[in-house]
């Protein structure tokens, strides 16, 4: 079987794909779902003590086959003038801990003092987790009314938005004194990328579903109906992202580059398929139905995206109509792929490449397992190369950087800093604030250039160790030109700085490796998801078919 190349970076890693991105059966969510449904994951409530307004706290105990964990949960009152999707609330409707293990009444007491609070708490290498959410008030109080009155909420309302809670913050990797990454990395099963945080999400799914249950019965002990099963799976947990999580792509370069290696790799596999046999179409077919069906209740304020779903629908329309033609071809999924490539938007496009992969686990599901990196060894600067050679691996590298033209101002519009209130990073506008001295190195295309013309007045045969000698401020372009020349999927091929960015690109197509959907951008600068809608319950996996998920 003859091999497909590879999309190539210049393609793949431009903003406005990026911000057309899908989530795929690689996605981390989806590769914990396999996971605990083929070790058969047992959940049980530990502890539900929740008042009749539903203030309380909860203990939802996670046995894996090596060690158990915990999300214990606090749910609060809270004044409505306090409720903020905002990184700067101080206040929350629940707040959350991923604990590592069971943990006992002193325990539990210690958490209610400190997760409430957030980064202002306390926490120890016990806490794996941090997390906060907040009600979307009107519909959780209208599925609540609904249940408490014996009949279900309105499926249209309910779907259209998709979720009951909406995070505001996940942290894990030691943040605000929890345990370190490394302390759980070996673990199989939270190793990998955000696994940890995937189970934490998942957790607090099925508490928002029993805490809208008991909120209803307390108030209706005799008549009150529970959320229908199929509204239950359909619900996910929303999240409220910002700028905070944006520069991650940029920060961590081989990370990047493993995750978009993998997802490009299986999208390869799959295109070089000689045939589509009758198991994968009906796979195809059913992911392609679910697909338009959500589309067709995604909706956006923002206008560009407003756009973009019309397009995307009209290109899943045009999708199903011309299938049969395509997969009758050789090399049916590559056919279907080139058709969508031709006719298609960035958004239909990239939702393409989702639902090819979904009907082929068995030939790809293994590569979810190179979606990680060790990234200390691969910072480490290679001191003995000449600068000739850096500066030539450079030019290859960054071509796509000269196309810009940093003389102008529309092209250094803006900065990146980090906020000395929250410790997370935010973007300035270079030419209308101050702080432009505090500018993070996160201006990738300019940063080449200017490496690029400084290598030039060095003799091509000097190593970069003495030119780093004489010029250490050039140590992180460096760096980033050494590891992006032999990791092609780690850098964003535009400009980062412009004052066309828009940071909602990079965090959709982070949230979309997440496993993200409906895509709801707020401004240029955050957007709101929704995780695990559509996916099993966790309680519900130790009793699925050991695929745990379609093919």
């Amino acid at each position: 079987m003859t091999a497909i190349a590879l999309r190539p970076p210049e393609i793949v890693m431009r903003l406005q794909r990026l911000g057309a991105a899908h989530p795929t059966r690689l996605s981390f969510l989806r590769q914990l779902i396999r996971r605990a449904t083929r070790e058969k994951w047992r959940v049980r409530k530990h502890l539900f003590d929740l008042d009749d307004q539903g203030f309380g706290r909860a203990v939802y105990a996670v046995e894996t086959p090596a060690r158990t964990y915990s999300l214990v949960a606090f749910s609060t009152p809270l004044d409505d003038e306090k409720r903020s999707d905002r990184v700067i609330a101080q206040a929350w409707d629940t707040s959350y801990v991923l604990y590592d293990g069971l943990p006992d009444a002193a325990e539990i007491a210690r958490l209610e003092a400190n997760a409430p609070l957030q980064e202002a708490g306390r926490y120890t290498r016990s806490e794996l987790v941090l997390a906060r959410a907040n009600k979307s008030v009107r519909l959780f109080e209208e599925v609540a009314a609904a249940l408490a009155q014996g009949r279900q909420p309105d499926e249209e309302q309910l779907l259209g938005v998709g979720y009951l809670l909406r995070t505001t913050a996940v942290y894990g990797n030691g943040k605000f004194g929890i345990a370190d990454r490394d302390e759980i990395a070996a673990r199989p099963e939270l190793a990998g990328s955000f696994k940890a945080e995937m189970l934490t999400v998942w957790l607090i799914r099925s508490f928002t579903l029993d805490l809208v249950d008991h909120i209803a019965h307390r108030c209706n002990p005799a008549g009150a109906a529970r959320l229908a099963p199929d509204l239950r799976r359909a619900l996910g947990v929303g999240n409220a992202t910002g700028l905070g999580m944006a520069p991650f792509l940029v920060r961590h370069p081989l990370l990047t580059h493993s995750w978009f290696l993998a997802r490009e790799t299986a999208l390869a596999r799959v295109r070089a398929e000689p045939q589509a046999g009758a198991p994968e179409r009906d796979v195809f077919l059913k992911a392609l139905a679910d697909l338009r069906q959500r589309v067709a209740r995604w909706h956006s304020d923002d206008d560009r995206q407003a756009a973009a779903t019309l397009s995307l629908a009209a290109d899943l329309d045009a999708l199903a109509e011309n299938l049969d033609r395509l997969l009758a071809q050789p090399r049916p999924w590559d056919a279907l792929y080139r058709f969508a490539e031709d006719h298609f938007s960035l958004e239909g496009q990239e939702a393409c490449v989702s639902l090819i992969l979904e009907p082929h686990g068995a030939l790809i599901d293994e590569l979810g397992d190179m979606m990680k990196a060790d990234e200390m060894p691969g910072h480490a600067i290679d001191g003995t190369m000449s600068c000739a050679s850096l500066r030539q691996a450079l030019l290859a590298s960054y071509s796509w950087a000269a196309k810009v033209d940093f003389a102008e101002p529309s092209a250094n519009a803006r900065f990146w800093y980090v906020s000395a209130e929250k410790l997370e990073p935010r973007l300035g506008e270079r030419f209308e604030e101050d702080g432009a001295e505090l500018e993070q190195p996160l201006a990738t295309a300019r940063d080449a250039l200017s490496l690029a013309a400084a290598l030039a007045q060095e003799p091509p045969t000097a190593s970069v160790a003495d030119f780093l000698l004489r010029l250490p401020e050039w140590r992180h372009a460096v760096r980033r030109a050494q590891i992006v020349a032999r990791f092609p999927y780690a850098e964003i091929h535009d400009n980062l700085i412009g004052a066309d960015l828009r940071p909602v690109d990079i965090l959709r197509a982070k949230l979309a490796f997440f496993g993200a959907r409906s895509f709801d951008p707020r401004s240029d600068r955050w957007l709101r998801i929704a995780l695990f809608s559509g996916e099993p319950l966790i309680e519900d996996v130790a009793a699925m078919a050991p695929a745990g998920e379609a093919a």
